[in-house]
């Protein structure tokens, strides 16, 4: 019987090494084995999510192939790829563009018990075909030497008339106002969400231009009182190398708005696996370790957001910010408002 199997083996090694030869003879190209890769179009800066893509590397041996670019071009390189994208994921912010992704039939549903687990309910598309990762709170940012906090309450308040011309904040056009204002239509409705847009147009210390840290040095430099502004921009001002920056966000002071109603207005940065991907196990993977407890940490620590993980603790500096109550809508709403949000926009003459 052991005879049999040896001579067994023999014969499909002389098989196979036949097989060979003749591949060889005819010229023929055996492929090697492919190695386990996953290719990421990324809207994030990559100086920002390397470290987090080397960590998955050494810990999974899954090479990941990074293309950064703008969020918008980014969906259009997907939508004109389609079924020949090499994209497996799609990394961008904001739940408003995530929908875009997703109402363009660019991700593909996610079953995932990880993921599930790793991430609230509210942080996730309701047909899981995209996953927040972290997470970026928009609140009130004030002059400490001009306002009052005790001035301060809610979002809705700024429309009124003590603010008139002081207040600065992004255009229309940008997806962070967009996402606020679609949150808005969902708590006050339309009618009093379109009270509040026409009333902040009629508030703006100046017609918007630039970033959210554009509008932070503004109230710094005294051109307005109050802005708008995604939280890690303050963190960005105050670990920046320019001196000017570090002393502009010392005199900016953060406030929690809409405490006693529906809590401070939250957004994502996240990510989904394409529709088309080749690589969907190594994609579905990533997006595991980018829910897990090493790459929330890293979040937290290097880009100044907050872990969507509960448990995870946030940076130090973010820490000292205090406490707050987040608004806990489903994030897919962002999305389901966003074309209304640009009609009110519009309607309003916010530039």
């Amino acid at each position: 019987m052991k005879g049999s199997k040896s001579k067994s083996r023999f014969r499909r090694a002389r098989v196979a090494g036949l097989g060979v030869l003749l591949a060889a003879v005819a010229g023929v190209a055996l492929a090697p084995a492919r190695a386990a890769e996953v290719n990421v179009y990324s809207a994030r800066k990559e100086v920002l999510i390397r470290p987090l893509f080397d960590a998955f590397e050494a810990e999974t041996g899954i090479t990941v192939n990074l293309v950064s670019g703008k969020a918008d071009a980014l969906l259009e390189r997907l939508r004109r790829e389609g079924v020949n994208t090499p994209a497996d994921v799609l990394l961008t912010t904001d739940a408003g563009r995530l929908a875009r992704a997703k109402d363009a039939g660019l991700l593909q549903p996610v079953a995932s018990p990880v993921l599930a687990a790793n991430i609230p309910a509210q942080y996730v598309d309701r047909d899981r075909t995209w996953f927040g990762l972290s997470l970026r709170a928009r609140p009130i940012m004030y002059a400490r030497d001009r306002v009052d906090p005790a001035m301060l309450s809610t979002y809705e308040a700024l429309a009124g008339p003590e603010w008139r011309e002081r207040i600065c904040i992004r255009s229309s056009n940008n997806i962070y106002n967009q996402s606020l204002l679609a949150a808005l239509i969902h708590h006050l409705g339309p009618e009093k969400a379109e009270a509040w847009a026409r009333g902040m147009v009629a508030n703006f210390a100046r017609r918007p231009q630039g970033g959210d840290r554009d509008q932070l040095r503004a109230v710094a430099a005294g051109e307005c009182d109050v802005a708008i502004a995604n939280t890690y921009y303050l963190a960005k001002l105050a670990t920046s190398s320019r001196e000017s920056d570090r002393e502009a966000a010392a005199k900016i002071a953060i406030f929690w708005p809409d405490q006693a109603s529906f809590g401070v207005h939250v957004n994502v940065s996240g990510a989904g696996v394409t529709r088309y991907a080749k690589n969907r196990d190594a994609a579905v993977r990533l997006l595991e370790f980018l829910a897990g407890d090493e790459a929330q940490r890293l979040y937290a620590e290097t880009v100044y957001e907050y872990p969507v993980k509960p448990g995870v603790p946030v940076a130090d500096l973010v820490a000292a910010w205090g406490t707050f109550k987040a608004d806990d809508i489903n994030l897919s709403i962002l999305g389901e408002n966003n074309a209304e949000a640009v009609r009110i926009f519009d309607r309003v003459g916010w530039p």
